[in-house]
């Protein structure tokens, strides 16, 4: 049942959080956008509404599918470490494997998550002026038109390579970010649980899941900076040759601060996305275990 929980609550989590992710996006890739608001004002004066939603459909699908397994591992994961380490799998686990369980998440979500990256970041990053924009000029046929196309164009251009452009950040963002979100997320709400209760309130879970995505997100933001920039570099261009280039160039060109740009953005995004993630993970998973005990 921790698949299928962790994919309804991946799913939806998407749907409230993509508008924010497209701009963090392309605050984090390209240089003229002085600020969120203004990437924001841009975006829906050339694109209208549409804009922030670009690449939305195959997100939510894909993402489901991510979170289903980063959840179904973590799980699965713990309980193997319990059953060595305390002989039950059922045994209270320790911090340490707690963030063993949540790096093993992250890593095994990047080989199914980085093709849908590149994809998403490719959609968000290309520009398709609304007609209403546009209706004295001629419009330029989009090069992506959808999804599904861009990983056929990406994988005819680019070969097998490019749908895993980015891979070497994505792993080192989301280890250590999943092993940070996991934890949090456990240790607020083994603080915030009255002592009797075995179980959080959803006040709680919905607290301690918004927290525990901000600071994960806060931690992944620079390795989250360098995934996009690998992944809008496209085959004509050749701009990096790899993560430390990626992060050498960034940071020789724009300065340091570079490395956080739209880590604002991800804080306040983090927020109610990770709430809903696990409130409605938790809601799933107390629903499935009353039915089975009535059964």
């Amino acid at each position: 049942m921790d698949f299928i929980a962790g994919a309804i609550g991946g799913g939806l989590s998407t749907a409230v959080g993509y508008p924010l992710d497209t701009v963090k996006v392309r605050i984090q890739t390209e240089r003229h956008y002085r600020g969120i608001w203004h990437c924001i004002k841009e975006t829906y004066r050339t694109e209208k509404v549409w804009g922030f939603y670009k690449g939305v459909s195959a997100s939510v699908l894909t993402v489901s599918v991510i979170s289903s397994v980063s959840f179904g591992t973590y799980k699965n994961f713990l309980c193997t470490l319990c059953k060595l380490r305390y002989g039950a799998a059922d045994a209270k686990p320790s911090k340490l494997d707690v963030s063993l369980a949540g790096g093993a998440a992250g890593a095994v979500r990047v080989v199914l998550m980085t093709p849908s990256e590149v994809a998403k970041v490719r959609m968000q990053t290309q520009k398709n002026p609304h007609p209403s924009v546009t209706s004295l000029q001629p419009v330029s046929k989009p090069k992506y038109r959808g999804s599904l196309h861009c990983l056929k164009v990406v994988a005819k251009k680019e070969g097998f390579g490019g749908l895993y452009k980015g891979c070497s950040a994505l792993l080192c963002r989301d280890c250590a970010s999943s092993a940070i979100y996991f934890l949090t997320y456990s240790a607020l709400c083994d603080w915030l649980t009255p002592a009797g209760k075995n179980k959080p309130g959803f006040l709680v879970v919905l607290l301690s899941g918004g927290f525990a995505g901000v600071l994960a997100w806060g931690l992944a933001t620079p390795m989250d900076v360098i995934k996009s920039r690998m992944q809008t570099d496209e085959s004509d261009q050749h701009k990096y040759k790899g993560l430390v280039h990626c992060a050498r160039e960034s940071v020789r060109k724009e300065g340091a601060k570079v490395l956080f740009k739209g880590l604002g953005l991800n804080c306040i995004r983090a927020f109610p996305v990770n709430m809903v993630v696990f409130v409605t993970y938790e809601a799933v998973l107390r629903f499935t275990d009353h039915y089975t005990n009535e059964k």
